[in-house]
């Protein structure tokens, strides 16, 4: 998030939760990506009393409804590397046919500021889960989530590129749009 906020906003400080020491981290207790958000930018907000972004993204994938989304950091355990979840995933979907392999990245960004109401962007990336993992680049699920019209996974993408199609890149667009209106 700094960087694509940096390009977008050169004058403005911005600054993550790492500048204010002692500042608490939230439990996402939400049951959505919006809640989750406005959760750690709301207590972000209490703590630091400036103007606080939060973000919360997940992976859904249409053959296995409800065991990500919210819960992928969580899926198949906190502790569970990615590699190991990545490969949970591809074995419970293995010989599933391509059209059967739908998936997509998910993310809610909040915007929270005391006495103000919090505002939420959203938006989606959508994509197929891939046979095999591949990339270096990106983090989490991204060397098995595939681009059929890139003809590539998450992971191939340098950092711009990602920047420019993935979900979070098109929130993060979206929210400098409308920060751009309100400056």
């Amino acid at each position: 998030m700094v960087t694509i906020l940096s390009r977008a906003f050169p004058e403005l400080e911005i600054r993550t939760l790492a500048d204010y020491p002692g500042a608490p981290e939230p439990e996402e207790t939400g049951t959505t990506y919006a809640e989750n958000a406005a959760i750690k930018a709301e207590s972000a907000a209490a703590f630091t009393g400036e103007w606080c972004l939060a973000d919360d993204a997940g992976l859904e994938i249409d053959a296995l409804p409800g065991e990500l989304g919210v819960f992928s950091k969580r899926f198949a355990g906190e502790e569970t590397p990615f590699p190991e979840k990545m490969a949970i995933i591809l074995d419970r979907m293995k010989g599933l046919p391509e059209e059967k392999r739908g998936a997509r990245f998910n993310c809610h960004i909040a915007l929270a500021y005391l006495g103000q109401p919090t505002q939420n962007f959203s938006a989606i990336c959508e994509g197929r889960i891939a046979e095999s993992p591949n990339g270096n680049g990106g983090f989490g699920y991204d060397p098995i989530f595939w681009l059929p019209e890139l003809d590539c996974t998450m992971a191939d993408l340098t950092a711009d590129q990602k920047h420019q199609i993935s979900h979070r890149g098109k929130v993060l667009s979206a929210f400098s749009e409308y920060l751009k209106s309100i400056l």
